[in-house]
């Protein structure tokens, strides 16, 4: 299946192929998702057949806008598609843009609209197997050493929001 994410390309903002979009280095639109419980973070490992940042450890949840869809309806479709989250009360944080090499000469060029969610209880987490090998609820301050210490286990964009954002994104209430 081709999905089409909204890209700028020539200073205007269209529907164009998602992986033409990475081996361009085109700005365009994406999403991340903060899961926050008892003062600890739900962080992804992706799953081994995608294209870009195999088996790399990332946030909660980060995807791309379908054309025409929003960010806030993105959001609650990818926590759910990936993770089987749902009804979460997601909170916008912040909109970062960054620039990234991920590797096989692509790019990430993104603009994301960053949200975050808190839940009261561990919610039970049901991995879908095409986007998800693992997850974990980590410690920040572990999470941060560990990132330290083995950078190479991150993605790009994880390791910026955490050296880059953090005071932004890692808020815990």
């Amino acid at each position: 299946m081709t999905i089409f994410i909204p890209a700028w390309n020539k200073g205007t903002l269209e529907p164009v192929e998602k992986l033409e979009v990475h081996k361009r280095g085109l700005k365009h639109k994406a999403i991340s998702i903060f899961v926050f419980c008892g003062g600890k973070l739900l962080i992804q490992q992706r799953a081994s057949n995608k294209y870009h940042s195999p088996e790399l450890w990332a946030n909660s949840c980060c995807s791309h806008p379908n054309w025409g869809e929003s960010s806030e309806d993105c959001s609650s479709r990818r926590i759910f598609e990936e993770l089987g989250l749902k009804n979460l009360e997601l909170r916008f944080i912040d909109k970062i843009e960054y620039r990234a090499n991920v590797g096989f000469e692509l790019i990430e060029h993104e603009v994301v609209d960053c949200f975050s969610a808190f839940c009261e209880t561990t919610p039970e987490v049901k991995m879908n197997p095409e986007e998800v090998k693992d997850f974990a609820w980590v410690d920040i301050e572990k999470l941060r050493e560990n990132v330290k210490n083995s950078p190479a286990k991150y993605t790009q964009w994880f390791k910026i929001y955490l050296n880059e954002h953090f005071e932004k994104l890692f808020i815990f209430q």
